[in-house]
């Protein structure tokens, strides 16, 4: 013989311990929001995706007002020797969700350059 006022008792007890479910102030219930490292993971599978091509590296993140901003770097074109690959970096916008809401290619670049810097005195 099963006793279901334990197991009732007992889910109801599990399932207000669970943080999903908490209520914040005002009796709303609080955010599920990913934190910045599933943000990170979401943007990198999410344009790998849409473009075919895997994230390498992210080089800037920031959290925005309306969500998140990255910048990040893919291989769009292997060439031997690698370092004259063609690496491209993709700026990436995602609402508070981490759910990506748009992109663009802002540079192109072979994989062995670096950036110009220019010196202050020239």
């Amino acid at each position: 013989m099963v006793n279901t006022k334990s197991t009732e008792k007992s889910r109801a007890s599990h399932e207000s311990q669970d943080p999903r479910s908490e209520e914040g102030e005002g009796g709303n219930v609080t955010d599920d929001r990913p934190g910045p490292m599933e943000v990170l993971r979401q943007a990198r599978a999410q344009l790998a995706e849409l473009t075919g091509m895997a994230a390498e590296s992210v080089s800037s993140f920031e959290q925005t007002e309306d969500g998140w901003s990255l910048e990040i770097e893919v291989l769009e074109l292997a060439r031997v020797p690698d370092t004259m690959s063609l690496m491209a970096s993709y700026q990436v916008e995602l609402d508070p969700e981490g759910q990506l809401t748009g992109y663009r290619r802002v540079r192109r670049y072979e994989r062995g350059r670096a950036d110009a810097h220019r010196s202050g005195g020239r």
